[in-house]
């Protein structure tokens, strides 16, 4: 299964880099809302999904970095 998980993450990483643009201030904050609100509905916990979510965004987000960097 971890395995699986890892297999999934590194695509969902490699589709989020090729498929989408740097993720504007409005997208951010509004994932930051959902993010709050779903801790808020599981107790104060973090799911899983949203942990794993952030760590691809977070990803994307650096290599998009990293490529408009390159650009300049």
């Amino acid at each position: 299964m971890r395995t699986t998980a890892l297999a999934a993450l590194a695509c969902a990483v490699a589709l989020g880099t090729v498929a989408c643009d740097n993720r504007g201030p409005a997208e951010k904050a509004g994932e930051k809302i959902d993010h709050t609100v779903d801790t808020i509905k599981n107790g104060g916990h973090e799911p899983v999904g949203d942990s794993i979510k952030d760590d691809i965004n977070d990803a994307r987000d650096k290599v998009s970095d990293k490529v408009d960097d390159a650009k300049k």
